[in-house]
């Protein structure tokens, strides 16, 4: 009896937290099908964890209207080329890795072609684009959820939602140790230390950089003792970012770091971060933690003119707990004035930390599921394959 074809799972992701989670789901999937072949588009950990990526991740790392709209020409072509290939060498199963804007385009015309399509990572339809949900029951046969009020918006739409939890809340510890990571970047266990992630995309380093480095000047002003830390998420990164520190003046305070942002994260009193993923992290981390977001004019424009965000809050930790926990800075709200003087006052409330930090607690074990497992059991299950014991 011929042996049958090994599973073939086709994946695309477009930025590092994409590149995480499909690490993850690969690594899960060939604990119990180690023949099976993964081809796509993937960054550095996904190529590790055994995908094949058929061009650098980086070209699908554009954030922003008006950043799209200027690298729509190449965003197209790479959406054409990687979506013929797998229409002419159809996966057992595609699944798409965040990035919607691209990602659901390129599901909806597999889906067309009779390739079963997994979206992992629920659109942010709670806050923006409610009318997405319609396009995602057109794309896919099932969406991962990692937050687990994100289901319920699918409801109407007849649209199969799944939490599967995030994997960060598993890979956390619930207690993490700041002493030990301030020891293995080499820092004094004592003394103030202040973490400033002003995003992992040029983009975003363009509109925040300037203004974190800034802030931790005005800080630096008020406590000369406190030590500033900047991971840099890839080496592109660096010299702009050297720049913005310069330029306002802090290049002989800040440190800059290769990538290790869990780590000083960890290490960090407070956390001053661009919105993302990194705020949630940051969460589970037990970091107060100081959240801004900056987009470019035009997108502002086009969001404000055609009523397209519908959420008061941004930043993950406030919406999955449904209220404000931490601070949040928003376009012409990100001044480096208020923004230092908000990080202070939480460096000097014991008392806001310790609340925080029980909050988060909540937050860190509503959200560890166990969540590669239950993503590998998810996708599987939409061709009718099982997980195993």
């Amino acid at each position: 009896m011929a042996a049958s074809a090994a599973l073939r799972v086709g994946l695309l992701a477009g930025e590092v937290s994409g590149d995480r989670l499909g690490a993850g789901l690969i690594r899960e999937i060939r604990r119990v099908y180690p023949d099976a072949v993964f081809e796509g588009v993937g960054g550095r950990r996904m190529i590790e964890a055994g995908c094949r990526s058929w061009l650098p991740m980086d070209e699908l790392s554009v954030m922003g209207l008006a950043e799209v709209l200027r690298h729509l020409g190449r965003l197209m072509e790479i959406k054409r080329g990687v979506t013929r290939r797998f229409i002419d060498h159809p996966p057992d199963v595609f699944v798409g890795i965040d990035s919607p804007d691209f990602n659901l385009r390129v599901e909806t015309e597999l889906k067309a072609a009779g390739i079963p399509t997994v979206h992992y990572v629920s659109p942010s339809l709670w806050a923006w684009r409610p009318g997405r949900a319609r396009t995602v029951a057109r794309a896919v046969d099932r969406v991962l959820c990692l937050l687990p009020f994100e289901p319920s918006f699918y409801s109407d739409y007849d649209v199969d939602a799944v939490f599967v939890g995030h994997p960060m809340a598993d890979e956390i510890p619930l207690h993490p140790d700041r002493a030990a990571a301030r020891r293995d970047l080499g820092e004094p266990e004592d003394g103030s230390l202040v973490a400033m992630l002003p995003g992992s995309r040029m983009t975003e380093i363009r509109t925040l950089a300037l203004p974190f480095a800034q802030t931790a000047a005005r800080v630096a002003a008020e406590r000369p003792e406190v030590r500033f830390l900047i991971p840099a998420a890839t080496p592109q990164l660096k010299e702009p970012i050297r720049a913005a520190c310069a330029a306002a003046g802090v290049a002989e305070r800040v440190r800059l770091v290769d990538g290790r942002s869990r780590e000083v994260m960890t290490a960090a009193d407070i956390v001053l971060l661009a919105s993302g993923t990194a705020a949630l992290e940051a969460a589970l981390l037990k970091r107060p933690m100081v959240v801004a977001y900056r987009m470019s004019a035009l997108s502002q424009w086009v969001l404000e003119t055609f009523r397209m965000v519908r959420i008061e809050r941004f930043s993950l930790p406030n919406l999955v707990a449904d209220e404000e926990l931490v601070p949040e800075f928003l376009q012409e709200a990100v001044v480096p004035e208020q923004m230092a003087g908000r990080l202070l006052a939480e460096l000097d409330d014991p008392g806001r930390q310790a609340w925080l930090t029980a909050r988060f607690c909540e937050i860190h074990e509503t959200l560890a599921c166990d969540a590669d497992r239950r993503a590998a059991e998810a996708v599987l299950g939409v061709i009718g394959r099982g997980i195993g014991p």
